[in-house]
């Protein structure tokens, strides 16, 4: 059995405004189940979601996935609504794959030029998808989605934050404090991995990194939290447990 020790110590905030502003109209680019009008459907399911108060990061697993008729009663009409728009997205399967995404994410972007990127590549979507599928299909369900648009639209306001220059990226220095902002307490030795992994040699991290460590940031608090049982900071695994653990990410 393989004993690990958390690196990391640390702690909803609604979709809307923030991610909706950087939405414009959209020209057809089909993906997908659903494929269609990315720019129209996005920029509606977006604005859907009510504004909230920023929070401290907590590291809870995404809901698990539903069929539609038995959350249906529960659910308000703000995000009923969200849910229609995702299907237009999705298609009768209600998940979307990494191509999908891309697309999605990429129109964003390109609304957006200050953020100063090209965009999110496929590869880097796939591990997107890899680090946020709580079910192991290759897939983004309906509950999957809504979490990763949620914390995008909190991290994407964190970065426009402490980039103070508007320079489209984070110098070593505000870095530190976006990770804080982020909800991400981590300790020196964790800070300096992520420096070395996803900044660029001048120690500068761009929206397109930042977005990918936290979201892997994100997977692994969860991942450590469902396996440490005991909530004491220590996990025990298997091989198996570890290598699943780790190739799928």
């Amino acid at each position: 059995m393989f004993l690990a020790k958390a690196l990391l110590e640390g702690a909803d905030r609604g979709l809307g405004e923030a991610l909706g502003g950087l939405l414009g109209g959209g020209g057809q680019r089909r993906g997908g189940g659903g494929g269609g009008n990315i720019g129209g459907i996005v920029g509606g399911l977006v604005n859907l979601i009510s504004e909230a108060a920023a929070a401290q990061y907590t590291p809870e697993p995404p809901p698990t996935q539903q069929h539609f008729t038995n959350v249906e009663a529960s659910e308000s009409e703000e995000v009923r609504r969200f849910r229609q728009q995702f299907a237009q997205l999705a298609g009768p399967d209600m998940e979307v794959g990494a191509t999908m995404l891309m697309n999605i994410l990429n129109k964003v972007l390109s609304k957006h030029k200050d953020l100063k990127t090209d965009g999110f590549s496929l590869d880097t979507c796939r591990s997107i998808v890899s680090v946020m599928d709580n079910d192991t299909n290759g897939k983004l369900g309906f509950e999957e989605f809504k979490y990763l648009w949620n914390n995008l639209k909190k991290w994407q306001c964190v970065y426009k934050q402490y980039d103070r220059e508007y320079s489209g990226s984070l110098k070593s220095s505000q870095l530190r404090e976006a990770l804080q902002a982020a909800g991400f307490q981590l300790n020196e030795q964790l800070y300096q991995m992520i420096v070395r992994r996803y900044t660029d040699e001048d120690g500068s991290m761009d929206f397109n990194n930042f977005i990918s460590c936290l979201v892997r940031l994100d997977a692994m608090f969860r991942a450590f939290k469902s396996l440490d049982r005991d909530a004491d900071g220590l996990i025990q695994v298997s091989i198996q447990e570890w290598l699943q653990l780790t190739m799928y990410s």
